[in-house]
């Protein structure tokens, strides 16, 4: 075990040329981060998701009924043994040929098979007073911790001049450079590691909870930005790389609490201001996804960091999990633009609902409970499809963070 563990913390992996782990030990001069410093983010994942359990039943719920959202569910489908074998044992969306078989099986028109399957499938879709105290829960931890790291941030400016070379102050929020001078030997602050800490345990609990939140199609890719967050929050931690590391946070957190409040206007049919705050989203997570990340933070990773420090095997992962995220931003802010095209085009024939419009577009869209029951008058019988029959979308765009949502 002493073999497997000297293996992994080789300084030669972790550190740079001529630094060792005994450099970075703690003294009463310095603090320096620690390895084990982040076991406080299991137990502390634990009372996040605590508080959230507590702040959705006191706080969300309330706050949602009080705008007239209904905690009721999607009306259930009438009983029936042979659907039901099918919903469960074979398919929940059925073809054309399915259909037809099951039709004269049952001696029910497609129409009302169709219904049948939408209705079953409703059933398992929370009640918009669930998504809504979600949603509220998001909202609300996106914006502190974004405030926290923008209060963060500026105050430790003003409190050191631009030129000063002290972790004491955060000159390397206008000049990225001083992320790598007297690197690694930059001590830790207290508010540096409040922030850190918050954030993985923040991570860790959406990963937890991942497995009983509302279920969408894309898990796979959240489970992957989540993980390759917690990677990321832990690695830059453990090879003292935090100060980069507040930039890439603070810049994620951006655009995460617009999303939230925009699906809560949504749920709560305040349709103006949702409009408003979706192109806001879209135009805050676009500018610091796409612009301000690549231009501010990959270059200084890649380049400066280069030219200061130089290259060494962690620095090399490191940087190839920020390439990662960046993918994931691209990827979404594609399907941003996608569903605001689609929402624009619509709303020439009529109102316009940018986190509606779209049924197929990315996975973590869903609908109001209700909203499959209806359908478009005029489709034909046995082509029509449901707002899950291409996609298993439901209609609202989510991101971690997305959350990272995300």
């Amino acid at each position: 075990m002493a073999g497997i563990l000297a293996w992994f913390w080789n300084e030669r992996f972790w550190l740079p040329h001529n630094v060792t782990w005994a450099d970075l030990k703690n003294t009463e001069e310095a603090t320096f981060p620690q390895a084990e410093d982040l076991y406080l983010a299991f137990p502390l994942a634990f009372c996040i998701f605590m508080v959230r359990l507590i702040f959705e039943r006191f706080v969300a719920k309330p706050c949602a009924i009080a705008l007239n959202i209904q905690a009721n569910g999607p009306q259930i489908a009438q009983p029936n043994a042979i659907l039901e074998k099918v919903f469960t044992a074979i398919t929940k969306h059925p073809d054309e040929k399915r259909l037809e078989g099951l039709s004269k099986q049952l001696d029910w028109d497609v129409r009302s098979i169709q219904r049948w399957f939408r209705q079953r499938r409703n059933q398992e879709k929370p009640s918009t007073l669930t998504r809504f105290c979600e949603s509220m829960w998001r909202f609300s931890f996106y914006l502190y911790v974004f405030t926290y790291g923008v209060r963060f941030l500026k105050k430790e400016l003003k409190r050191k001049p631009l030129n000063s070379m002290s972790l004491g102050g955060t000159p390397w929020l206008w000049n990225t450079k001083h992320c790598w001078y007297n690197y690694p030997y930059q001590p830790l602050t207290t508010d540096l590691y409040y922030y850190y800490i918050v954030e993985l345990s923040f991570y860790w609990s959406l990963m937890f909870s991942q497995f009983t939140d509302i279920k969408r199609k894309d898990f796979g890719i959240m489970f992957l930005h989540h993980i390759v967050s917690i990677f990321l929050i832990t690695f830059s931690y453990v090879n003292n790389m935090a100060r980069v590391g507040t930039l890439v946070l603070c810049l994620h957190d951006s655009a995460d609490a617009l999303l939230e409040a925009a699906k809560m206007a949504n749920y709560a049919k305040f349709q103006k201001m949702c409009d408003l705050l979706f192109v806001m989203f879209a135009m805050v997570f676009i500018i610091t996804r796409l612009g301000i990340f690549p231009i501010w933070v990959l270059n200084t990773t890649l380049f400066e960091s280069w030219e200061i420090v130089g290259p060494y095997p962690s620095w090399w992962v490191f940087n190839l999990l920020l390439l990662l995220i960046q993918g994931l931003n691209c990827f979404w802010s594609y399907l941003i633009v996608k569903i605001a095209c689609k929402a624009v085009s619509k709303g020439k024939a009529g109102k316009w609902n940018p986190l509606h419009v779209s049924k197929d577009d990315r996975s973590d869209i869903e609908s109001s409970s209700d909203e499959e029951d209806s359908e478009p008058p005029g489709k034909n019988l046995h082509s029509a499809t449901t707002t899950n029959g291409t996609s298993g979308t439901n209609g609202y765009l989510l991101t971690g963070p997305c959350s990272m949502d995300d």
